[in-house]
């Protein structure tokens, strides 16, 4: 199926702004995580959390006018989904950056990430078992889960306006690091409502285990995502001119891989885990994530004290 001029227009361009906006607020899981335990503060992890309830009450409007007819399919929470779960944690862990990470360390100009997704590519190749979807599909705007979920959304609306109207410049007030992670669900529900559900995780995954219809276009727009935060970058002035280490390709790689297969087992990656699934209320989500943060968590631990240990034995 080729789509129309106006829907390649408008994902293209969606999936550009949603790497420029990667890039600037730096969203990663893993320095999530590492904020949380060397500093005791939250501010990603919130920044995480406002994305997801952002694309979640967007979805949701958009799904009670008429204008979302998608529904994210609900697999099973078995055994696999918690051992994708770690995967997906200790593949981040072992790249030093989630796959949003990924995408905000290359457009910085760490080339060294660019294997990444060819990595990620290669882990979807390993055969291993996937779930089977269950025969009902979510859907958004229903449930006690959704009412809180719109409750958050309004709360946060109403707060970023008046804040909004408050700050002497609305153009820095809005490209503050963390503030781009509204662009960034704002662009996620465009890409929903033209393309449907889309990461960049996934158009790798489709093209490791099966062609569709849409594939093309998933692949552009990973294309355009990446162009997209090198563009921020630029802007930002972050761009460096360093060739990679064969030492840094090898682990991004290897990274990019371990969090494939773990995407393969959930299935899911952590993009549309977060932005998706959570405020879905998807429970194959909620579980993944839980364990992919505390497997993330539980590696950086165990290499500070390895670490340590090594300093303290020379």
């Amino acid at each position: 199926m080729i789509p129309s001029a106006g829907v390649l227009v408008v994902a293209l361009l969606s999936a550009a702004l949603m790497g420029l906006a990667i890039q600037r607020g730096a969203t990663c899981m893993v320095a999530a995580v590492d904020e949380m335990l060397t500093h005791r503060r939250a501010r990603r992890a919130a920044a995480l959390a406002e994305a997801a309830v952002w694309v979640g009450g967007l979805a949701f409007l958009a799904a009670d006018m008429g204008w979302l007819r998608m529904a994210p399919a609900v697999y099973p929470v078995t055994p696999g989904t918690v051992a994708g779960g770690v995967l997906l944690g200790l593949g981040a862990w072992m790249n030093r950056a989630c796959v949003f990470g990924a995408v905000a360390r290359i457009g910085s100009g760490e080339w060294a990430y660019l294997a990444t997704p060819p990595g990620f590519f290669l882990g979807c190749l390993v055969p291993l078992a996937a779930p089977v979807p269950t025969a009902a599909s979510a859907e958004f705007g229903t449930g006690y889960g959704a009412s809180a979920i719109a409750i958050l959304f309004v709360a946060l609306a109403v707060w970023r306006l008046v804040a909004a109207v408050r700050a002497p410049h609305l153009g820095r007030f809005l490209w503050h690091p963390h503030r781009a992670t509204l662009l960034i669900a704002a662009t996620f529900v465009t890409t929903l409502l033209s393309a449907g559900y889309w990461a960049y995780t996934d158009a790798l995954a489709a093209l490791a285990r099966s062609m569709d219809a849409m594939l093309p276009l998933r692949l552009a727009m990973a294309g355009a995502l990446l162009g997209g935060a090198v563009a921020g970058g630029a802007i930002a002035g972050k761009l460096r001119r360093e060739r990679p280490q064969a030492s840094a390709l090898l682990r991004s790689g290897a990274g990019g891989a371990v969090m494939g297969m773990g995407a393969m087992l959930v299935p899911g990656s952590n993009d549309g885990l977060i932005l998706l699934g959570l405020p879905a209320l998807l429970p194959h989500a909620w579980v993944a994530v839980a364990v992919m943060t505390l497997s993330i968590a539980v590696a950086i631990r165990l290499s500070a004290v390895t670490s340590a240990v090594m300093v303290a034995n020379r």
